[in-house]
């Protein structure tokens, strides 16, 4: 297992698991939250060790995945960020890679390792 942890963002449990299951069968440690705000918490508690961040742009609550992207990039400018979305996305922060669902499992994986 991977020393460097991968945070995923998901608010529908099933992609959520699918995606989590994916990615720890490629050695991905994998944090999962559902919402925006409990990723915050672990953005912050987090130090180098955080190594992505993948998120919905769309989730519950008061943040999208756009704001959290931008939160993270605040606290790690080194962070691989994925939004994800089967819509457009307006505003991305710099360095961030947009993948547009449904996307296949390998478009997954080439977006976090890049």
């Amino acid at each position: 297992m991977s020393n460097f942890v991968t945070l995923l963002v998901e608010d529908d449990p099933l992609q959520r698991e699918i995606m989590s299951d994916l990615l720890r069968d490629e050695g991905f440690e994998v944090v999962e939250c559902a919402t925006a705000e409990a990723a915050e918490l672990i953005v912050t508690s987090t130090g180098p060790e955080l190594q992505a961040l993948i998120t919905d742009q769309n989730l519950a609550g008061n943040m999208t995945g756009s704001d959290l992207a931008d939160y993270a990039r605040g606290r790690h400018p080194w962070l691989n960020i994925v939004v994800m979305s089967g819509n457009v996305v307006d505003r991305l922060p710099p360095r961030t890679v947009f993948l547009r669902k449904p996307f296949a499992p390998r478009e997954l994986l080439d977006a976090v390792r890049n």
